[in-house]
């Protein structure tokens, strides 16, 4: 039986990186080169929805790039992502519900990788989500239900688990 102390442990459910390129397509295709080189995974392209005229936008024309790690690969990277901000982040940066988002201005400071004159100098966001045993029963597809008030992740603890796992500290920039 599942004591009551390991269904309230915080976990790491997933980690996305994010490089929003517009409609610029070489730098889209620089993007798609930076996350393949730091994470070692092929992202996928992200479409506009709308169209936004102002902007040039229109459906299906590609203006960004992704990659979701999970598991122990998201763990390692999420270390090296954090020193790359040299584990500082903001009150703003945490939600309501255990997530957790920060940028990274140059791709540079990330350890272990290195500038490719191809690519240039480039940011990414990183967003990490967070989650407890029992978050499942939203995702599944018999039976879905909503995740009861007392499982949620509340941004305290989001904060706290932050701390105590990656030695984060609060602060301003």
């Amino acid at each position: 039986m599942i004591s009551m102390a390991t269904m309230r442990d915080v976990r790491i459910e997933k980690i996305t990186l994010n490089i929003g390129c517009g409609k610029d397509q070489t730098r889209l295709d620089k993007g798609v080169e930076l996350l393949k080189s730091i994470t070692g995974v092929a992202p996928v392209k992200t479409y506009t929805q709308k169209r936004i005229q102002e902007w040039g936008l229109r459906p299906g024309l590609p203006i960004g790039c992704k990659v979701t790690l999970r598991k122990q690969i998201a763990k390692e990277l999420l270390k090296r992502l954090l020193d790359a901000r040299e584990f500082k982040l903001e009150n703003s940066q945490f939600d309501d519900n255990g997530n957790v988002s920060f940028g990274i201005h140059e791709y540079i400071d990330i350890p272990g990788v290195k500038y490719d004159p191809k690519i240039g100098i480039m940011g990414l966001q990183v967003c990490v989500t967070l989650e407890r045993p029992g978050f499942r029963i939203k995702r599944r597809v018999i039976r879905s239900a909503k995740v009861p008030k007392k499982q949620r992740i509340a941004r305290g603890e989001a904060i706290q688990f932050m701390a105590k796992e990656y030695s984060i500290k609060m602060g301003e920039e």
